[in-house]
């Protein structure tokens, strides 16, 4: 289900163009296990060329001018992770203006860490773009929506 977008990545482009309504597309930063925690029939893509290159931020600004989301969920920061008493990872504060900038009426869904992973890997997932994003807490769970124009 592809909107016209900036989006140029052939193999991206073939998957999404497939996908269909309720559909889900993860963004995983440099630390997750993209390999072995993904649906079944996800494809997996990778866009880490080098540390830090590219981040899951690019890749979302990318993505909501390529299709129609309904949802869109972090990975959730467990209560005993040390990392949770510093409140939301900056990254997110990215995430919320770049849904802003595309004039999306979503937030931010926070998913718990486990719950994520049995999300991504459900029979819905379609694809994974697998970054070198150094950002903790970058993982972001998109599900596509309808197209109505």
């Amino acid at each position: 289900m592809l909107l016209h977008s900036k989006l140029i990545h052939p193999d991206i482009n073939g998957v999404l163009g497939q996908a269909g309504h309720h559909s889900k597309v993860l963004i995983c930063d440099g630390n997750y296990p993209a390999s072995s925690k993904m649906g079944p029939d996800a494809e997996l893509v990778s866009l880490n060329l080098s540390p830090g290159l590219v981040t899951c931020a690019q890749v979302f600004s990318a993505l909501v001018t390529a299709i129609p989301l309904d949802a869109v969920n972090t990975m959730g920061i467990p209560d005993d992770d040390p990392y949770a008493k510093h409140g939301p990872p900056p990254v997110w504060s990215e995430y919320k203006n770049i849904l802003k900038d595309a004039k999306l009426d979503l937030e931010l869904e926070p998913i718990q860490k486990w719950d994520f992973y049995d999300s991504v890997m459900s029979d819905d997932h379609v694809l994974t773009i697998q970054t070198a994003d150094q950002a903790l807490w970058a993982n972001i769970l998109l599900t596509i929506g309808c197209r109505v124009n």
